[in-house]
């Protein structure tokens, strides 16, 4: 969760990292000024605490994040250590400064962009902090806020980071069931879950659009395969598919008899044809067919330029 990462001034990296970093800040403050807020969402981070006390004292989101972001990343700081490079900070400020602009009631204020759709609202909003916190991790940046809280939790509970986001944002999106009502008061009985679920549909989505911009859409395909007719599946998958892999002898538990295994990872396409290819060579083929997302090395993406940004 923490990137601290350098690149050299103004060097094309450099570039191409400040401007993932401000699109997404925008991206993002776009999301929750026009999209979030006016629906009275509350997907986790310090931006659904700050949605919520703008509908319930009035408080700016801007001036509630600021009262919030500063003393996490200090605190954050003092617990965790210099865990946060100056992208982070960057980062931090711009989503802020966007925000604050933008629910000026001369630009913008608070009114929903899709007006009476709260459902289609609810996707684009998911699409958007997706795309918007995304391009963020991309530049090896971090959009600090919950993300720290969950750090110090880590630290000192030694619960997977992973769980505790969920909790922490899960538990954030939960205050939506106390959002003011028609009239302007909270009802503690009977309580609306729409709200939270809507919220929750909105995290769910942006967790899937975060993968795909970090990620890519396109997904390969990693093969076990094991047959007595290996040396055939091996000659199709070099001189059909054009692709290698690893040949490797495993002893079968129940008859204790050795076969040879072949591992092999390719694309979605390559794995249609070989699967072809062993269907008519070995019917009785074992085939364990898994979906790899990040595949780094010869063939697929660099190493240096993409297992960093993980």
């Amino acid at each position: 969760m923490a990137f601290v990462t350098k690149e050299k001034f103004l060097s094309k990296d450099w570039f191409v990292a400040y401007s993932y970093i401000l699109v997404g800040s925008l991206l993002f403050a776009i999301g929750d000024v026009l999209f979030v807020n006016p629906y009275m969402l509350a997907p986790g981070g310090v931006y659904g605490i700050a949605n919520f006390m703008y509908h319930t004292t009035g408080l700016n989101i801007s001036t509630s994040v600021l009262f919030m972001e500063i003393p996490l990343l200090i605190l954050g700081t003092v617990i965790l250590g210099p865990r946060f490079g100056i992208k982070t900070l960057v980062s931090t400020f711009a989503i802020m400064g966007f925000v604050y602009v933008l629910e000026m009631p001369s630009v913008w204020g608070h009114d929903a962009f899709i007006p009476n759709e709260p459902m289609l609202n609810t996707i684009i909003s998911g699409i958007i902090y997706g795309v918007a916190i995304g391009f963020i991790f991309k530049s090896r940046a971090t959009s600090g806020g919950s993300d720290i809280i969950s750090m110090i939790l880590n630290k000192y509970t030694h619960m997977s980071l992973g769980k505790l986001v969920m909790i922490v944002d899960g538990t954030i999106t939960m205050l939506t069931i106390f959002m003011p009502q028609e009239g302007g008061e909270f009802s503690f009985r009977g309580i609306d879950w729409t709200l939270p679920i809507y919220s929750w549909v909105v995290i769910f989505i942006e967790g899937k659009i975060i993968d795909m911009v970090i990620d890519g859409m396109k997904v390969n395909k990693t093969l076990f395969i094991i047959s007595e007719r290996a040396d055939e599946i091996q000659e199709k998958l070099l001189n059909n598919v054009k692709r290698g892999g690893t040949m490797f002898t495993g002893m079968g538990m129940y008859e204790g008899v050795e076969r040879k295994v072949i591992y092999t990872t390719i694309t979605r396409r390559e794995s249609q044809i070989l699967l072809s290819h062993i269907s008519k060579i070995d019917p009785k083929a074992f085939v364990n067919v898994m979906d790899s997302s990040q595949v780094l090395g010869e063939g697929f993406k660099s190493i240096d330029t993409d297992s960093a940004a993980h």
